[in-house]
């Protein structure tokens, strides 16, 4: 499905939909797994470091199975950075792609990422943007927690009418990936209750891991559709690995990755919990399996 699709009854439901950050095959299957198991929709974000790591040919698995699976699934382009990329990305079969131009002024961001809309929404792909900065991955200090610079419902309203956009990242008190000791994130519910009061779309959370799970369940229920997730999945799958490969003799792969990937399970099921996701995927019509190649995959890159 797009990332429209996906997040239209998460929105009107008031749960939101986890968005799982992919590096290999055994996380995507994992992932898959354990939320078909509790009936909750997903999407598989993959970011452009991952992309890379796993080259071009892996989203031809990707797009397999999500089609395959039973529940819900989005297959989205997380971060993308710039508009050939996102393009190179549609090409692949990503169903929905993220344009983050934050860092740049707000004119520029509101630019590039209306030229993204303009190329997706012909071919069906939904298209997140960003306000706000959401900060630096795995700050190492108290200090850099304060470089967030908040999405305000003003600047987020604007936004969304000036681009188009389907969804919105907002900065409201996280960051990506793990925060620094002794720092506990603290939402503001107020401001995601006023931005989602502000805009027609659905709110995303980046940096749902590390954020208190009753903190995230709140912003949940007060317009946040789609919650990322990459540190807390990785960092219980590859813990598991070191535990695992601790011992020497352990060469087998199907002796070592089978903990890891329930570890893994155990975090997909705990976000859905978080997100009030469990049993959504009860509240769409799935499409048949064996869907059709949409009409964008394989397209000529479109003009700039």
């Amino acid at each position: 499905m797009s990332g429209t699709e996906v997040l239209a009854p998460a929105f009107a439901r008031g749960f939101a939909v986890p968005a799982y950050n992919i590096s290999d095959y055994g996380m995507l299957t994992a992932a898959l797994a354990e939320s078909e198991a509790v009936r909750s929709p997903m999407i598989i974000s993959i970011h452009p470091a991952e992309w890379q790591l796993m080259g071009d040919e892996f989203l031809a698995s990707v797009r397999k199975l999500a089609e395959a699976t039973s529940v819900p699934v989005a297959i989205q382009l997380d971060h993308g950075a710039t508009y050939d990329q996102v393009i190179g990305a549609i090409r692949l079969g990503f169903t929905s792609v993220m344009i983050d131009g934050s860092l740049l002024p707000y004119d520029e961001n509101v630019a590039l990422t209306r030229k993204v809309v303009n190329a997706a929404r012909p071919v069906g792909v939904s298209v997140e943007g960003e306000i706000g900065t959401i900060g630096p991955r795995d700050p190492q200090t108290i200090e850099e927690m304060n470089e967030i610079t908040y999405t305000t419902p003003e600047e987020a309203a604007a936004f969304v009418a000036a681009t188009g956009v389907d969804y919105l990242a907002v900065a409201v008190g996280t960051a990506h990936g793990v925060y620094p000791p002794g720092f506990s994130p603290q939402l503001k519910i107020d401001l995601v209750a006023t931005i989602h009061d502000a805009v027609p779309v659905p709110l995303v959370l980046h940096g749902g891991s590390g954020a208190a799970d009753a903190e995230v369940s709140r912003a949940v229920k007060h317009g946040i559709a789609k919650v990322n997730i990459s540190a807390d999945m990785k960092t219980a799958y590859f813990a598991r690995l070191r535990e695992v490969l601790a011992d020497p003799a352990e060469r087998e792969p199907h002796d070592i990755y089978p903990p890891a990937l329930e570890a893994l399970r155990q975090v997909v099921r705990h976000k859905a919990e978080v997100c009030g996701s469990v049993g959504g995927a009860d509240h769409y019509s799935v499409r048949p399996l064996g869907l059709r190649t949409p009409r964008w995959v394989g397209a000529p890159v479109l003009e700039h």
